[in-house]
C-alpha cells in the first residue's frame, strides 16, 4: 500500500471515529447546537485546542479525559461550524440525525480532498510534524478565524473562514492518526 493511500485509509478511519460520536451526540441532543453562531463555534474550538496544549505544557491533568477527545471535539465542531458557515444559525434544532450525518460526511470528505491535493505538494510532511505542532497550528488558525471574525468576514489577501475550519479538520485529523500510530 502506497503512502497516499494510507493516509486515506486513516483518514476514513478517524472519520468513522468522529462521526459516530457526533451521531451519538445528535440522539441525545438533537442537533442543538444550530443555534450557535459559527463564532461561538470558534470559542469552543478554542477552548479544546487550548486545553490540549495545557496539558502538553504541564504534563498532567486534573479531568480524566486525555487529549484524543478533544481532537475529536475540533474535528466535530470545525465540521459544525462550515454548516453553520453555509446554512447560517437557527432559532431552534433544526436537522434531523440523518441531515446532519449527511452535512457531516460532505464536509469532512471536502476536507479530505483538499488534504489530498496538499499531500501532493507538501509529500506527507505532516508526517515528520509532532503532535504539539499540529495543537500550535490549529490555535493559530483559529486565532486567524477570530480576527476574520473580528473584521466581520472581510479579508484583504488572505483565505476565508471556511479554509481556514477546512484546515483545522486536517490538522485535526493528522493529530489523530498520529496519536493512534504512538499508542
Amino acid at each position: 500500500m502506497g503512502q497516499e493511500e494510507k493516509t486515506n485509509q486513516q483518514f476514513e478511519q478517524i472519520k468513522e471515529i468522529c462521526l459516530e460520536i457526533f451521531f451519538k451526540k445528535m440522539q441525545d441532543y438533537g442537533s442543538a447546537w444550530r443555534i450557535l453562531r459559527s463564532s461561538s463555534l470558534t470559542d469552543q474550538i478554542y477552548i479544546k485546542a487550548q486545553r490540549i496544549r495545557s496539558i502538553q505544557n504541564k504534563g498532567t491533568q486534573k479531568i480524566n479525559e486525555g487529549i484524543k477527545p478533544e481532537f475529536i471535539g475540533i474535528v466535530n465542531y470545525s465540521v459544525m461550524a462550515l454548516v453553520q458557515l453555509e446554512m447560517g444559525h437557527a432559532n431552534q434544532a433544526d436537522l434531523s440525525p440523518e441531515q446532519a450525518k449527511e452535512k457531516y460526511i460532505h464536509y469532512y470528505d471536502k476536507a479530505r480532498m483538499l488534504m489530498q491535493d496538499k499531500n501532493h505538494d507538501y509529500d506527507e510532511a505532516w508526517r515528520e510534524m509532532r503532535v504539539s505542532s499540529l495543537a500550535d497550528i490549529i490555535l493559530m488558525k483559529l486565532l486567524r478565524i477570530k480576527q476574520i471574525e473580528d473584521n466581520q468576514g472581510q479579508t484583504t489577501i488572505s483565505e476565508g473562514i471556511d479554509a481556514n475550519f477546512y484546515d483545522i479538520i486536517n490538522y485535526g485529523v493528522f493529530a489523530l492518526i498520529k496519536l493512534d500510530l504512538e499508542s
